[in-house]
C-alpha cells in the first residue's frame, strides 16, 4: 500500500489495510491536529482530506487511503512556516475556542472552498453538517469561512 500523506508518500505493508487512519496519522506520523472525538465518525474532529473530499479518519481504514493523497490540518501551513489563509481567517475571526474541532472544521472549509469559492450561510452550514463544536456557536467559524473565502479569491 502507499498512502500520500501531505505530499509525503508512505510506503506500507499490505497487511496493515484493516488499520485505521487515524492512528497511523497519530501515532506513526505524528500528526496530532487530527482529533479522535467520538470515534465512530460522527463529531467531525477526524476530518481530513482524501483526494480532495472530506472523510472521517476514525472510521476509514488504511485500504481506503490506498493510492490516494491525504491532506491533514499540518498540510495547510505553507513550508516557510506561513498560515494558509483558511487557519489565518480562523485566527483573525475568533473561530478557535478550546481548538479540537477546528482541524476538522479548516478542512471541511478548504473542500467548500475548491468547490465553491463563494459560499452562502446555507451552503457553509451543509458543508459542517459533519462537524461538530461545543464552544463557538458557529457564527464565528461562519465569519471565518466568508473572510478566507475572500482573500483565497483575491
Amino acid at each position: 500500500m502507499v498512502i500520500e500523506v501531505n505530499g509525503v508518500r508512505h510506503n506500507l505493508a499490505d497487511d496493515r489495510g484493516s488499520e485505521r487512519l487515524i492512528d497511523f496519522l497519530r501515532e506513526e506520523l505524528g500528526l496530532h491536529g487530527t482529533k479522535n472525538g467520538c470515534g465512530i465518525g460522527v463529531c467531525g474532529a477526524c476530518s481530513v482530506l482524501i483526494n480532495g473530499k472530506v472523510k472521517k479518519s476514525c472510521v476509514t481504514k488504511l485500504k481506503q487511503a490506498d493510492g490516494k493523497s491525504v491532506l491533514t490540518v499540518e498540510g495547510l501551513e505553507s513550508i516557510d512556516g506561513t498560515l494558509h489563509p483558511i487557519q489565518q481567517a480562523f485566527i483573525d475571526a475568533g473561530a478557535v475556542q478550546c481548538g479540537f474541532c477546528t482541524p476538522g472544521m479548516m478542512l471541511s472549509t478548504l473542500a467548500l472552498l475548491e468547490a465553491n469559492p463563494d459560499p452562502t450561510d446555507d451552503d457553509i452550514a451543509k458543508a459542517f453538517r459533519g462537524n461538530l463544536c461545543r464552544c463557538t456557536g458557529y457564527t464565528q467559524i461562519f465569519q471565518a469561512v466568508k473572510d478566507a473565502s475572500v482573500k483565497m479569491r483575491t
